[in-house]
Formats: structure tokens, C-alpha cells, sequence
């Protein structure tokens, strides 16, 4: 009789070490990362010393909407809106920034088979809604070179906060300035759309030295992105957005850490449309002369990365924050220091799906079990 009555008891264990499980695998752990700069230390990511703004980096979302199938709607969106949910009340970031491919497909689709996606999105943001969030444009969500309509991005674009009709913008939050930019239009040619992009790196580029200088005197040629310019120091602009990583030198940083990502995408392979996954090396160069940016997130390569440029920029590729990219989801935290402490990066990760089906495998066969037996036992005790 005692047999048959922990017998009874299991399931219930199981249960409720599967609930606890489940909630212990949805919350964020976070590490930080190392700098190159001395001024860029952080006791941790859940510290508020010295913190004047903390703002969460997620990238690759890769909704679907309405053509998502089963295990999409009722277990990868579900745990990811559950991430963002434990991320949130775990971490209390200021702000979210979400660097581009929020659509697994967006390029295909029509206006109205965007909604859902929109929707899918704004529901799994859950409490971030209350706080400012920026969205970018990516690959993924307005299509390759070819493909690339100004109307098209301009109507994406007006569904998240901040965009120019160019996939562009440019805010300010606590005494820090953000540029933004469609880096997808960098990577085409003769492209309407990447004229545009030059255009508002050209005004931004005309106020950042207006505001140091008090005035202005630059000549550009936008052909082969020769500058004659007033000096400018490193790292004096703003913070930089991208989906598409800058130009670099040297992949070794990131190229030697053990890949989890279900998707390659290096940086020194083609992409889908013969370009590199990454922002060509003039677009860069002409990137670095004109902003001199303080620091620069961008994302697209699921994985991250902690990057130091040649000049000493520190660029930080955020890893996909979804499972249909990597077994392990990831994303970023960057804390911004007042008193000139600069800006610290801490890499903050979840459960990895493989383990997760694991554990409900084993709660399933479990169950099955403690049935099996149940029902041997009552047939016997019936005899």
C-alpha cells in the first residue's frame, strides 16, 4: 500500500519539478564582457552604480505570423515571449533596441500579411510596450538589392517607432545620442535608397561637428567617399545601430568561440544576393570618417561578437534571440556609465531548445511510466 501510494504522489512530483524547471530555464544569465577600454568596467549587469542608462539588444526574431506552424505558436513564440517577460522584471532595462530581421520572410509578404507579424511582435514584447523600444530594418524583413522598394520600406519603416521613409533614425535618451541606419541599402549600388542612407550620415556628420566645432567645413565626394574635413576624435560620436556588421580586418575574435547557430552566416562569405555579410569596407571607412561613432551594435550573424577596430571602436554583434536561428538564444545588455566611465557590454543567454525537449521527454516517458505501472498493479490486485 505505501508503493502504490508514492506511486500516486509521482506524477505530481514530476509536475511540479518540471514547473520550477521551466521557470528556472526562462530566466537570463548574463556575463559580462571584457573591453579593450579601462573605462568601459561594470561591476555586473544587474548593477545601478554609476548606470545612467541600461538598454536591452535583441536581433533575429524571425517571426512568422499567420503561416507559423504548431510548434512556432505553442512553444518557440510562447518560451520567447516568456524570455522577454523574465528579462524584463530579472534585468529592468530603460529601453530595448531590436537591430533588424524582426520577420523570418517580410520581404515576400504583402501589407496585410505583415499585420499578424506586427501583431505577433508587439505580444511578445508584452512589458517592454511600456518603455521606449527602437526597431531596425533587416535583410529579412525588406529583401535583397534587387528586390529593395523605397515604397515598400518606407510602409515598414511607419510600423516602428523612430524611422525615416529610409529605414533611418536618429534619438536621444539620457543625455546619449543613437543613429540608426538602414545598412541593408549599403550593401546595393546605384540604389535611391542608399543615397538616402548617405544623406542622413551626411547631416549627422554636419551636426556632430557643428555641436564640437561650433561650425562646419567639410567636402564630400560620395564616389569615392573622399572627405576633407576638420579633425574629429575617435569615438566622439554617436552610438551606432546597424543590422549588417561593419567591414573587418580580421574574423579570428569570433571565428575560433563554438557555433550554435542553425544558420551560418560568417562574415566572409557570400550572402544570398553575392554580397558579404557584412557593410563593405569603403561604406565602412566612410562610416568611421563621418560619425567617429562611440560604439556600434549591430547584429545579423546569430552569433556574437566582440569586436575592436583598427581605430579602437568596439563593435558587439548580438546573437539571434530566437531559437529557429541557435540552439541557445541570446542577447545584450549595455550599461551606459556617466562621469565618462563609458559603456559596458554584458552577453546574457537562455536554455538551449535541445535541453528543453529533453527535460519534457523525460517528464513524458515519466508519466507514461507511472501509468504503466499504475495499471499493472490495479490489474493485478483485480486478479
Amino acid at each position: 500500500m505505501r508503493g502504490i501510494a508514492w506511486i500516486s504522489l509521482l506524477p505530481l512530483i514530476i509536475v511540479t519539478s518540471l514547473i520550477i524547471y521551466d521557470e528556472w530555464v526562462s530566466t537570463p544569465s548574463c556575463k559580462i564582457m571584457p573591453s579593450a577600454d579601462p573605462n568601459d568596467y561594470e561591476p555586473g549587469p544587474n548593477s545601478g552604480s554609476g548606470v545612467d542608462l541600461k538598454i536591452m539588444m535583441v536581433a533575429n526574431l524571425l517571426l512568422v505570423g499567420s503561416d507559423s506552424g504548431f510548434v512556432d505558436r505553442h512553444f518557440r513564440d510562447y518560451y520567447m515571449a516568456k524570455f522577454f517577460r523574465k528579462s524584463f522584471h530579472t534585468l529592468n532595462p530603460d529601453m530595448l533596441l531590436v537591430l533588424g530581421d524582426v520577420s523570418a520572410k517580410g520581404s515576400e509578404l504583402t501589407r496585410s500579411d505583415w499585420l499578424p507579424v506586427l501583431d505577433r511582435f508587439h505580444q511578445m514584447l508584452g512589458p517592454f510596450l511600456g518603455v521606449p523600444f527602437h526597431v531596425l530594418l533587416g535583410d529579412r524583413d525588406v529583401g535583397e538589392c534587387s528586390g529593395l522598394d523605397t515604397g515598400s520600406v518606407d510602409w515598414i519603416a511607419g510600423n516602428f517607432p523612430g524611422l525615416d521613409s529610409s529605414g533611418c533614425g536618429a534619438f536621444e535618451i539620457s543625455n546619449i545620442s543613437f543613429l540608426s541606419l538602414n545598412a541593408v541599402a549599403l550593401l546595393c549600388g546605384n540604389n535611391k535608397l542608399r543615397f538616402s542612407v548617405e544623406k542622413v550620415i551626411e547631416t549627422e556628420s554636419i551636426d556632430l561637428r557643428m555641436e564640437a566645432k561650433g561650425s562646419a567645413e567639410a567636402v564630400h565626394d560620395f564616389s569615392n567617399f573622399a572627405w576633407r574635413e576638420k579633425a574629429m576624435s575617435s569615438k566622439s560620436g554617436p552610438v551606432l545601430l546597424l543590422h549588417f556588421p561593419l567591414h573587418r580586418t580580421i574574423e579570428s575574435q569570433c571565428g575560433s568561440q563554438i557555433s550554435n547557430t542553425r544558420e551560418k552566416r560568417r562574415f566572409s562569405e557570400p550572402g544570398p544576393y553575392g554580397l558579404l555579410h557584412a557593410v563593405p569596407l569603403n561604406a565602412t571607412e566612410y562610416i568611421f570618417q563621418a560619425l567617429k561613432p562611440k560604439i556600434i551594435f549591430s547584429a545579423h550573424a546569430h552569433e556574437f561578437c566582440d569586436y575592436t577596430h583598427s581605430d579602437g571602436t568596439r563593435e558587439v554583434t548580438v546573437s539571434a534571440m530566437t531559437w529557429k536561428a541557435r540552439d541557445d538564444p541570446g542577447f545584450v545588455i549595455a550599461n551606459f556609465h556617466g562621469n565618462g566611465r563609458g559603456v559596458s557590454v554584458s552577453y546574457c543567454s537562455f536554455a538551449r531548445e535541445s535541453h528543453l525537449l529533453i527535460a519534457y521527454g523525460f517528464v513524458l516517458i515519466s508519466l507514461s511510466s507511472i501509468m504503466l505501472v499504475a495499471n499493472i498493479t490495479q490489474l493485478r490486485r483485480s486478479r
